[in-house]
């Protein structure tokens, strides 16, 4: 699997100026299954693909609550996930302990890229293989940011990581002006939409393989599991997907971009 001398410690430059090893970690990213985050003028919006494991196992939960206004969903190693997720909660309390207010999302977001950039520079070392969308309201209004392996975080307008994330990408890129604009309900049937661009055409949104979670102006945030996703999920059903994805080479594909063997990612 090595590539070539150089990936051996997180440490060691290629000649090309690459760090080989958090490339493999953004390639962990990639693995897992597709989560979309958007936002309006008024709320943030997230929407999760759930896997699981074997027909034994339950689906793996794929969006954290942080505090009451922040959460995140995450696509890669669901372990590191959580890891980060107990930080980041730690980070929030403290700061309400000491301000009696409200972590803003641009000063976690800020602190996380530091705790994720130590791991790209010190010997022993690995980078966190996940990647990040987090939702949240502050004073500034709604957030979604994207964190990367890298260290490297974006302020986005919409935004989708995870294995076949380009078909909800190209949607959100058609939608985007609308957006800004779009009341609760609709931003959701969008995040839908371009979630279920990701899958094949045999296999649709269900009440099971799929999370929704909201924050915005005047409501904390809420992750819909289960049932209370079916209300969601009928405002598109029916509905001829805009994404078509060809039926020959479907199951290639898809073999192609699921997960290794052995490696816990989602």
């Amino acid at each position: 699997m090595f590539r070539n001398q150089y990936d051996g410690d997180v440490t060691i430059w290629s000649p090309q100026g690459r760090l080989h090893q958090v490339e493999y970690a953004m390639e962990a990213v990639k693995q897992g299954s597709a989560t979309v985050g958007l936002k309006s003028a008024s709320h943030a919006v997230l929407v999760a693909l759930k896997r699981a494991s074997s027909e034994l196992s339950a689906h793996q939960k794929k969006i954290l609550p942080i505090d009451d206004h922040v959460g995140i969903a995450m696509a890669g190693l669901t372990a590191d996930g959580r890891s980060i997720s107990k930080w980041m909660r730690t980070e929030c309390m403290a700061y309400r302990y000491s301000h009696e207010s409200a972590l803003p999302i641009s000063r976690v977001i800020d602190d996380l890229g530091n705790k994720m950039q130590i791991c790209t520079q010190r010997y022993g070392k690995r980078p966190y293989g996940v990647g990040l969308l987090v939702a949240g309201f502050d004073d500034q209004g709604p957030h979604i940011f994207q964190t990367c392996p890298s260290a490297n975080f974006y302020d986005c307008k919409a935004m989708a990581i995870g294995a076949r994330s380009q078909a909800a990408r190209t949607y959100l890129e058609k939608f985007l002006d609308d957006l800004g604009e779009c009341e609760l309900e609709e931003l959701i049937k969008h995040g839908l939409r371009a979630l279920r661009d990701t899958l094949p055409n045999e296999v649709d949104l269900t009440n099971k393989n799929v999370s929704v979670a909201v924050v915005g102006k005047e409501q904390l945030f809420t992750i819909y599991d289960d049932a209370s996703v079916d209300p969601f999920l009928a405002g598109i059903e029916g509905e001829e997907r805009r994404g078509q994805r060809p039926a020959e080479g479907g199951a290639e594909e898809a073999a192609a971009e699921a997960p290794a063997e052995g490696m816990d990612t989602d």
